[in-house]
This record gives structure tokens, sequence and C-alpha cells, in this order.
């Protein structure tokens, strides 16, 4: 595992053995559940950091273009250069975890499985691991859960008897990484001297800084010309100039990325409700959904939009819920305030407030809200695990989280997450449906319910559409 590591000559010794002892502690199943995590896609190169005999690249090797397998065992590198022979996309290096000889920022992901466990200093381990993946790049570990066999610290040279998985979250924050999940790999690590260990699989994304462009964009189609069109003009129109206005007023447009098919943008409002509200918002909808049509919002309820936008959800929002009611906007670009604000004015809604703030940390109290609306927002956001969490923390027990948002059907090419363009244009922030829900889940949200919406298309040859995700906090 590691150079110099009290658990390298226990490895040194057991290496050609080591494939038949492995069998009675964990199974394959372990690795399906950490590459279904990582939504690979085959233009990725990887790493299998204390990777042994190879138990986890040989599961990586058919689906990324390049693996690297790191040890700090020679004998157990050469069992592994057997045990993968057949494949021609793996190297082999001989390698100090603290410390491993791959460049800067130059790989998609990052694997290891029962690899921590023998770290002398986890947190830097994790943080190397970090270190070489590039924006977007995932970590991917799969490890024991705390226990109490020490045992396991004399006869099998583990150094940690296994991890509590908030300090493991804290160490994975503090190394930069975002959307983070911890969750059951359903398996056990056992033996006929040990009860059964809970195996976990903890992931995170390193962080793509991607705000300020997404908040430039915003800010400027909240200004540009102000033409109030509407989305059927820009649906049925051959050109721009048809409305007098840009695209971008009117939907997120054509996605600025090579080999992008072009995303069919509908919210899905009726004309009566847009009737409802001011021209300015009704016609300046930038969403990929309805998310008040599924909320069932009822008189005198406390509602909260994030990412507000124009205004649009807010004020029929505001309808729904009455005068008894309230609505909360919150929204990060001060030109997006601004204009709702105006449109508030010249509507006369007297029960909606739009407030400056982010989505990672709303302007808001524990428990205050009753249901939270979001519209094609979520996904501009880098850590969309932390505006789960948010919401949560503010809504109510009982509350109910109604969001439409952009997701993939599958992974995409690592190349499409760094385009500042595609961000803008909700694409390359989305993630792949299930590691979506999987987040709203790791909030603690129950009953999450999952309804494909009327935006979608494709994204670099992968399916990209728009979903409504309903879910509760529970009472």
């Amino acid at each position: 595992m590691i150079i110099n590591n009290p658990s390298q000559p226990y490895f040194e010794k057991v290496a050609g053995e080591w494939d038949s002892l492995r069998t009675g502690y964990f199974t394959e199943v372990v690795r399906e559940v950490a590459i279904a995590k990582a939504w690979l896609h085959p233009s990725m190169q990887v790493a299998d950091v204390g990777a042994g005999t190879g138990f986890m690249a040989a599961g990586l090797a058919p689906l990324a273009s390049k693996v690297i397998v790191l040890d700090g065992s020679p004998a157990m590198l050469e069992v592994a250069r057997k045990n993968l022979a057949s494949y021609s996309n793996v190297e082999y290096q001989v390698a100090d975890g603290q410390s491993l000889p791959v460049p800067d920022a130059s790989l998609d992901a990052a694997f290891a499985n029962m690899y921590l466990h023998h770290a002398p200093d986890p947190a830097a381990a994790i943080r190397e691991m970090v270190r070489i993946l590039r924006p977007g790049g995932r970590l991917v570990i799969t490890d024991l859960d705390v226990h109490d066999q020490e045992w396991m610290k004399e006869e099998m040279s583990d150094v940690w008897l296994g991890f509590d998985r908030a300090e493991l979250r804290k160490w994975f924050e503090e190394a930069g990484l975002v959307n983070i999940i911890i969750d059951d790999t359903e398996q056990t690590c056992q033996s006929e001297r040990q009860t059964a260990i809970n195996i976990f699989v903890a992931t995170g994304t390193r962080r793509i800084v991607a705000r300020d462009s997404v908040q430039a964009s915003y800010a400027a189609r909240a200004t540009e010309g102000d033409c109030g069109c509407s989305s059927d003009c820009c649906e049925d129109s051959n050109s721009d100039s048809d409305c007098g206005c840009s695209s971008s007023c009117c939907s997120p447009g054509t996605i600025s990325l090579e080999e992008v098919g072009t995303i069919h943008w509908d919210g899905g409002y009726s004309p009566s409700e847009t009737a409802d509200v001011p021209a300015d918002a009704a016609g300046f909808s930038l969403g990929c959904g309805n998310p008040v049509a599924m909320a069932g919002l009822k008189d005198g309820e406390v509602v909260l939009d994030i990412g507000s936008g124009g205004g649009l959800d807010a004020f029929l929002a505001a309808k729904r819920v009455g005068p008894t009611g309230f609505v909360y906007g919150i929204d990060m670009t001060p030109a997006m305030l601004q204009r709702a604000r105006k449109a508030a004015k010249k509507g006369g809604f007297e029960n909606v407030k739009f407030r400056h703030g982010y989505a990672e940390k709303l302007p808001v109290k524990d428990g205050e809200i009753d249901v939270i609306l979001s519209n094609c927002v979520i996904n501009l956001t880098e850590d969309k695990a932390k505006v789960f969490a948010e919401a949560y923390r503010v809504l109510k027990p009982g509350g109910r989280l109604e969001v439409n948002d952009m997701v993939f059907g599958g992974s995409i090419p690592p190349a499409a997450r760094l385009s500042t363009g595609g961000w803008a244009e909700c694409i390359s922030g989305a993630l792949p449906e299930g590691e979506y829900v999987d987040l709203v889940k790791q909030a603690g949200f129950t009953d999450v319910q999952v309804r494909r919406s009327t935006s979608g298309g494709s994204s670099t040859g992968v399916p990209v559409y728009s979903v409504q995700v309903s879910a509760l906090k529970v009472q």
C-alpha cells in the first residue's frame, strides 16, 4: 500500500495468496458499486490507488482509456501485472500514497478500495488523491465503517479500525471536494474472526469554479434588451430578429459546446398562468419546467424560490398561497433581483420579497419554509450537496421540495464539464440523474419522486432532459 508503512511487510508476505484471502473479506459487488458511483466515460483516465493485486483495476480497465495502478508493495504489483495482462491500457508504478508519482490535475477519477485504513494519515492521503484530479474529477473510496476489531491491527497490519462518516466527510470538504455522497454498499467485510463490518462508498468531485461566469451570463440576460418576448415567439420564429430580441431573453438557447444537439426548452406554463403575472416576468422564463404546477401549494403557505430570476415562479406561487401566504425569491444576481422587484411593484404583489443570496447559503432561518421551488438553477451551482442540505435546513418538518432541473441520462466527456458557456447554458453543470437523486436523499429527504418534464435533447451524444424532483422533509 504505502512505502515505509507498517502495512507494507504484511502485503509483501501475502501477495501470492491475497486474491484467495480477499474473497473471504469482500466480493466483486463492492467494486461494482464503486464503479457505478463514478459515472465513467470511455475517454476518462483513472488511477487505482493502493491497488494491491488489481481487484479494482480489473473492473476499470474495460471502461476507461487508461488505468494507472499504484501500490507500495512490489510483490502485490507483480501479481497485478499477471492478473491484468490482457489489458494494454494499464500502467503500473510502485508508489508512496503520501506522494503519488502522478502530475497535478491529470486524471478524471481516482479509486481507493480498502486502502485508506492502511494510510498513516488518511486526511493527507485524500488530499494527495484530490491533487491528481482534474477539476470535475471524482474520488471514489470504498472502506470500512468504524469498528472494534483490534486483532486486525496485529494480524492484518490495519492502521485504522474503520472511519467515522462525519469525519470522512470533513476530510473530503477540506480537500476541496463537492457533491459528497457517503452511502452503504450493502456489503460487509466478514470472516470467522469477526462480526460483519459495514463497507461504505464515499464519492466527491473536485470543484469546478463556475459561479462568476454563470453570474455574469445571467446578469447580461437580465438587462439585455428588456424585450419581454414570449417563449412561443422564440419557438416559432426562424431568427431572433423576428422577436426583436435575443434567444437568451426567452430561454437558455442553443448550447455553445461542440457536438451538442439543440435542446428543446419548454417551461410548460399555460396561458392562464402567464396571464396572471406581470408581462415582464411572463415573457422571461429561463427555466426548464414548471415546478409550481406539481407543488400543490395551499393558502397561507410560505414558499422559497431558489434562483428566482425574473420572478415568474415566485409570482405564480404568490397567487396560489394567497394574501395569508408569502413567497421569498432568492437570487445571486443583482440585475435579476432588480428586474424581479420592478415587476413585483408593477404587478402590485405584496406577498413576495426578493432577497440577494446563494443557493449554498440561503438567507433564511431554520425551519421557516413550507415549500421550496427551483427551476433549472441547481445545475448551475458547484456544490449541489450543500444546496440540498440548505433546502432541508430551512424547510419545516413535513416541508416539501419541488424542483425542476436538467440531468443527464449517462456520463459525458470530462471536457464538456469545463465549458464556461456550457455551465451558463444549464448543461455542463448537470449531473447524471442517479447522482442527482442520491444527493437529494443524502440531504435527508424522503419520498423522493422523479418525473420527466418538457425540456430535453442531447449533449455530446448523451440524453439530457429536465426532471421534476419532489421530496419531503421528515416530520
